[in-house]
């Protein structure tokens, strides 16, 4: 257990941060989700999934190259529907 009052504060932020990026997580599943249900050119889909992969990798959910990397995936499945 943390002793000083640093490590206590340190413990406070760390559980912030968890929730916080435990949603963006859920955002990002729910986005590539509804892509796999949405049909041809679904452009809110696209939309929707572009927004929450950008704002992970802006995050640091993910890093760039997998961002640029799922983007494409959604961008092709759409297209191939």
């Amino acid at each position: 257990m943390a002793i000083t009052k640093g490590a206590k504060k340190a413990i406070r932020q760390a559980k912030r941060k968890k929730a916080m990026n435990d949603t963006r997580k859920k955002a990002l599943r729910e986005a590539l989700k509804n892509v796999r249900t949405a049909g041809k050119g679904s452009v809110e889909a696209i939309a929707a999934a572009y927004k929450a992969i950008d704002k992970a990798a802006k995050r640091g959910l993910i890093k760039k190259n997998t961002a640029a990397r799922r983007k494409a995936k959604v961008a092709k499945a759409l297209a191939t529907k």
